[in-house]
């Protein structure tokens, strides 16, 4: 039993291990190299780990804590964006060399946050959870090195903490609703007791006012005003976490909290819509008139908030799955997109789009790194961004959400002029003389196949993703053994 348990918890107690080190490396001075190379270790052996356990279930903490198909599934999805993140950062340029370990450290406390917040169904854990990798974004994104006449990292970091406590504690106080219709704090409980009292105003408010917390990770309108100061604020890799990791998180919890909700709660259901048509707008006709390319990733990762939004709309099953699938292909494509940012970059700088110019020529793999990546976040075929657009209209038709998909669709059809903006400069722009051909090292390489392949091979079989995803959610709120429905 005992065995049984440590193998479930298995990839957090890596990801703590790791941890652990790297908080004695931070002691020392100038171990920066070190740091990074306990962080990447880390990472792999966290991957292996959730590959390991992905079959493991178990209940841990009297019930607060579930490990099953559904978390390892995210877990595993975590871990590889953890390495890849990892892979992307390099020399870190824009952090300073002295600071540069604790960078290492904050950024593996936040994805044990995360690791965590994935199998938590209790609402005490999740909260903690959430703050565990919440509070080490809150430090990561003032690192970037002070340039002449610009500051905007402090500024950043100041709107992203206030915005984060905002959205908190109004969490934190739709939870104490449902605390209060309930008797329980945890989640399977509170799904089988508010079941009979759901379409009452008092648990509508609770849900309305417990999402708000998830809308601010995933940025959806209008917990969204933090997402391009940011973007734009924060260093290259520090951003390129932000962008993706967390978005799988809040998914992850979101449909862990709707799903207590009746399929035929319609009134959910617009309040979903509503937040998700006012995302896809807002960020999409923004980032029509972008010239930086964070700040047009920062805009296009709202409206792809909303369109992950649109699965959740239907309330079923198959459209939980679609978001999911939808959430993880966005991932891998974001992160394609940064892996460009960071290697064009001079010392770290922001990029234009203007920047891309004949990136054709300087670096062909960034090239095909930056089309597939971009194409995909487009949502042209092969690549996963057209199946999971796909998959999510498919569920919300399925559902009788006939305007929401009409809405989504034109909102695609936007989004695909600015996305060939930037298509445009990379593949037909002229490089100015001064710009150098760009040398990639090793780890660079490794990362842009994988992305490459990942976002093809998740595009052409959609089917494996979508049913395994499908499968993990059959019992995603069913009470948790030995603990009494009272």
């Amino acid at each position: 039993m005992l065995l049984s348990s440590l193998m479930a918890f298995f990839p957090e107690l890596v990801l703590l291990a790791g941890g652990g080190v790297l908080f004695f490396v931070t002691i020392g001075e100038s171990l920066a190299g070190r740091a990074r190379f306990v962080a990447l270790l880390t990472a792999l052996a966290t991957l292996l780990a959730c590959a390991a356990s992905l079959s493991q279930e178990a209940v841990l903490f009297s019930g607060a804590y579930r490990v099953d198909a559904f978390s390892q599934l995210l877990k595993l999805v975590i871990a590889g964006g953890f390495t890849a993140v990892l892979l992307l950062s390099g020399r870190l340029p824009d952090i300073r060399a002295r600071t540069q370990p604790e960078y290492y450290l904050f950024l593996t406390l936040s994805v044990t946050g995360l690791l965590m917040l994935v199998s938590c169904v209790d609402a005490i854990a999740l909260v903690i959870a959430l703050e565990l990798s919440s509070f080490p974004l809150y430090l990561m994104v003032p690192m970037r090195r002070e340039r002449e006449g610009q500051r905007s990292q402090m500024e950043s970091a100041v709107k992203y903490i206030m915005f984060g406590v905002a959205a908190n504690g109004i969490m934190l106080f739709g939870l104490s609703y449902l605390f209060g219709l309930t008797g329980t704090t945890s989640l399977p409980l509170m799904a089988a007791k508010l079941l009979p009292q759901v379409h009452s105003p008092l648990a509508v408010l609770g849900l309305a006012l417990t999402f708000c917390g998830l809308y601010y990770k995933l940025a959806i309108f209008p917990f969204h005003f933090w997402t391009p100061d940011v973007y734009q604020g924060a260093s290259n890799e520090t951003a390129s976490l932000v962008a993706s990791l967390p978005k799988i998180g809040a998914i992850a919890v979101l449909v862990r909290f709707v799903s207590l909700a009746s399929p035929n709660h319609t009134l959910i259901a617009t309040l979903l819509a509503g937040l998700a048509v006012a995302s896809m707008l807002y960020g999409n006709l923004i980032a029509l008139g972008q010239t930086d390319f964070k700040r047009l990733l920062g805009f296009s990762g709202i409206a792809h908030a909303g369109y992950a939004v649109v699965g959740i709309v239907s309330l079923s099953g198959p459209g939980f799955a679609a978001s999911l699938y939808y959430i993880t292909g966005y991932i891998l494509m974001v992160l394609a997109c940064f892996v460009v940012i960071s290697r064009v970059s001079r010392d770290g700088t922001n990029v234009a789009i203007v920047e891309l110019a004949g990136l054709h020529r300087r670096s062909p793999l960034l090239a095909a790194t930056l089309i597939v990546g971009v194409f995909g976040l487009a949502g042209i075929p092969p690549f996963v961004g057209f199946f999971g657009k796909l998959s999510l209209l498919t569920a919300a038709l399925s559902t009788g959400h006939l305007a929401l998909v009409v809405i989504t669709m034109i909102n695609a059809a936007i989004a695909v002029y600015y996305y060939l903006r930037v298509i445009r400069e990379a593949v037909f722009g002229d490089p100015v003389a001064s710009a150098p051909a760009i040398t990639l090292d090793a780890p660079t390489r490794v990362l842009c196949v994988a992305l490459i392949v990942a976002i093809v091979a998740l595009g052409v079989a959609p089917a494996l993703v979508i049913d395994a995803l499908s499968q993990s959610l059959a019992g995603l709120n069913l009470p948790v053994a030995g603990l009494p429905l009272r």
